[in-house]
């Protein structure tokens, strides 16, 4: 498989080397809780939950998400958040592969956004193949595409996690004869690494 293993990840989680993770959930999230955008009673899948930080935020607003990680260092993490009294007793975790994993019913949101920049680009169309899958007709796929381009682009190298999200190669992943999209320009949230995210809302046709 090309890209980071799962012991990678795994080693990350173990020794806290996780740079990317903000220690909160992140603020674009916040913000489309508030403007309505996410309520109460949906169901939502989080791929590459990490530490749970997004988890426990959407289980304290009264949604159903559960959250996949590769790591079982993460999904320990993510456990123990999701057991806290803040929690209230919602949101779930488990291990798996999100290239192979199915849900056994569709959910009305997806939440990406550090998974699609920590896959290898070749497994990029298998992952939106799976997003389609996971997604009920007319659900909402909310989505941090991670700007992280560096100069060996120019020489078509691919470096990363985090791999760079380019806008015209997500609207290829993407195309709009399986989603809507909106018009931009997107927001632009900042990262304390130097990067930026992209904030976009797709709904699967």
């Amino acid at each position: 498989m090309a890209g980071p293993t799962q012991d990678f990840w795994q080693q990350r989680f173990v020794t806290g080397q996780i740079p990317w993770d903000r220690g909160d959930a992140h603020p674009q999230l916040k913000l489309w809780l508030d403007q309505g955008l996410l309520s109460a009673g949906l169901s939502l899948l989080i791929p590459g939950c990490g530490r749970g930080h997004e988890l426990l935020l959407l289980a304290k607003a009264g949604i159903d998400a559960r959250g996949l990680d590769y790591a079982p260092a993460a999904v320990e993490l993510a456990r123990a958040q999701l057991a806290t009294p803040e929690a209230q007793g919602r949101g779930r975790v488990e291990q798996a592969d999100v290239l192979t994993w199915q849900a056994a019913t569709a959910f009305d949101a997806v939440y990406e956004q550090t998974c699609l920049c920590a896959l290898h680009p070749d497994h990029w169309r298998a992952y939106a193949d799976q997003l389609h899958r996971w997604l009920k007709p007319g659900g909402r796929l909310f989505a941090l595409l991670m700007q992280a381009r560096r100069d060996s682009a120019g020489q078509g190298m691919l470096e990363g996690p985090p791999y760079h999200c380019d806008i015209q190669a997500v609207r290829a992943l993407f195309p709009s004869e399986c989603w809507d999209w909106p018009a931009p320009p997107y927001a632009a949230q900042p990262h304390a690494q130097g990067w930026t995210e992209l904030a976009v809302v797709l709904v699967r046709r």
